[in-house]
């Protein structure tokens, strides 16, 4: 059976204009993406990016503006869903108490994800792993975000 898969991500971006990656593995796989995970029965967009953020980076955010919906299939890398995925711009409300990295799967001993940032200018799509996440990539590239 095929069913729906909503994800909703966030792309915080500092002052430094970087934004916010996380490395993690899960599900017997290794990958880079941005903040965020899947929506729960229930639960509205925002608020679920805002619970994601809270369990992911401890983070407390706001949500600025909508910037990309899936318009293309894509079918889960973990099961057999359809994936669709919304990208928000959010902003942190306090500075971000992480241990960031700057190498990519530098996971400390006792978790499976680690955060970057990754200057704008430099992003590449294969910086991340999805291909939701590198369509977005390519969007940073060309759409302001401010």
């Amino acid at each position: 059976m095929s069913y729906f898969n909503v994800r909703v991500y966030g792309l915080l971006i500092n002052g430094e204009q970087q934004v916010l990656i996380s490395d993690e593995q899960s599900g017997g796989r290794i990958f880079s993406k941005f903040p965020g995970g899947g929506l729960e029965l229930g639960e509205g967009l925002i608020d679920a990016l805002k619970r994601e953020f809270i369990e992911e980076c401890n983070a407390e955010i706001e949500v600025l503006e909508h910037f990309y919906t899936t318009d293309f299939y894509e079918k889960s890398s973990f099961n057999d869903s359809q994936i669709l995925s919304i990208y928000y711009i959010v902003k942190a409300l306090h500075p971000l108490q992480l241990n960031f990295k700057s190498e990519v799967f530098d996971f400390d001993e006792d978790s499976l994800q680690s955060f970057r940032w990754v200057d704008l200018a430099a992003l590449k799509p294969e910086d991340v792993t999805f291909k939701t996440d590198q369509t977005v990539v390519e969007l940073l590239t060309i759409k302001p975000t401010t």
